[in-house]
């Protein structure tokens, strides 16, 4: 069993998966926006390429630039807010968002790597251990004649590159591939957590309740390299909830009024799944009428900003199949929140006598890369996340080799 894990390819956990929708490093920030907007999905990869349009008969197209495109990056909702939050930006929204795409892509390198299909589950773990957030793995095409359709496929599919389409490989997925193999690793996994070093209690970001929310933007953007989320305390250092990014993913642009203006216990309500209050919505546009910040209001005003803001996507490379029917929603918005699945602000916890499985289950059935650790007073004590797991997997992986 143990040689049979050891053995496996990251092919074997691309399985079902989409392939890639894909945006052109050509694309502006509106064209990222609309794209999250359009696909429903937590991020966008971004490519050096434009291979989405099909050419005219007087364009060319040169092998050696489809075997060069590369995935260089990826976009969430939470880079664009935390973009258009920038004081500059605030002023005039509309003008940010025509800026070029690569601005907010993170120049942190190794967020995004390529790994071919035949690679080791072991490889693809040591690239998460380096910081890799996204694998991108070719897909298995299998078929006769797939290489020509591939070629045919290349120049009018946006989700083809080098003859190939993608898709992504995450920390997420590569844990729920271990919690199936989890009885390999039992005398490991119910050790509890503070018998294993998991809990990190040094890299934690944390905001008092009455703390303006804009105070937690750096951390925010901290949090989201390292795939964790920023702790609400209040003053007694006891945990009451969370400023994560992936609740922020799910919310739509008009947070940014939210956060420029509310203190960080209020944005917590606020990007709660249930939507803003009415009075907290109020609060937040007097505030901005109170700053002259007359343009960022706008973000609050659905139908202006739908009709102004956001007009095209021409650089994006959005799915034929998803535009044929009409896949995805407008730019309206709800409540604040765009059709992706949403989640709670209230902060997911776990103790540090909990054993390793029972938080690797805990965070898997909420889809978090991590959980906050809590005295039994709800003290904070720490975080422990998918990457320190990882950590613990990747040493036992080494003793049975």
């Amino acid at each position: 069993m143990a040689a049979s894990l050891l053995a496996r390819e990251v092919s074997d956990l691309c399985l079902g998966k989409p392939p890639l929708r894909c945006l052109s490093i050509s694309a502006t920030v509106a064209d990222a926006l609309l794209a999250l907007k359009r696909s429903g999905d937590n991020c966008v990869s971004v490519w050096n390429c434009n291979h989405g349009r099909l050419p005219g008969a007087a364009d060319k197209v040169d092998a050696a630039d489809l075997d060069e495109c590369r995935c260089v990056g990826k976009v969430c909702m939470v880079d664009i807010i935390s973009f258009l939050c920038k004081e500059e930006n605030l002023s005039n929204p509309g003008t940010a968002l025509q800026a070029p795409v690569s601005v907010i892509i993170r120049k942190t390198g190794g967020v995004v790597r390529h790994l071919e299909p035949n690679a080791s589950l072991v490889e693809a773990i040591d690239l998460i251990l380096e910081g890799a957030q996204n694998l991108v793995i070719p897909l298995e095409i299998s078929g006769r004649n797939s290489r020509k359709k591939l070629l045919q496929n290349t120049l009018s599919n946006s989700t083809f590159h080098n003859n190939r389409q993608y898709c992504w490989l995450t920390q997420e997925d590569i844990v729920r591939y271990l919690v199936n193999s989890i009885g390999l690793f039992s005398q490991t996994a119910v050790n509890p957590i503070n018998a294993l070093d998991v809990i990190d209690a040094q890299n934690i970001a944390t905001v008092h309740y009455d703390d303006p929310a804009s105070s937690a933007l750096p951390f925010i953007a901290q949090s989201l390299e390292i795939q964790t989320s920023v702790a609400i305390v209040d003053g007694d250092g006891k945990l009451v909830g969370e400023i994560s990014p992936f609740t922020l993913n799910s919310c739509d642009e008009d947070v940014v009024a939210a956060i420029a203006t509310l203190s960080a216990g209020e944005l917590m309500a606020y990007i709660d799944c249930s939507g803003p209050p009415e009075d907290l919505i109020q609060l937040v546009k007097d505030r901005l009428q109170e700053r002259n910040l007359v343009k960022a209001l706008e973000l609050m005003e659905e139908d202006s900003w739908s009709s102004s803001g956001i007009s095209s996507v021409s650089s994006s490379c959005s799915s034929s199949e998803d535009e044929g029917f009409g896949v995805g929603r407008s730019n309206g918005r709800s409540g604040g929140y765009s059709a992706k699945v949403v989640r709670r602000s209230e902060a997911i916890v776990c103790h540090p006598w909990s054993s390793l499985v029972a938080v690797m289950i805990q965070a898997l059935s909420h889809r978090v890369n991590y959980l906050w650790v809590v005295e039994e007073d709800r003290t904070l004590a720490g975080i422990v996340t998918f990457a320190g797991m990882l950590k613990v997997f990747r040493e036992r992986l080494r003793t049975m080799a």
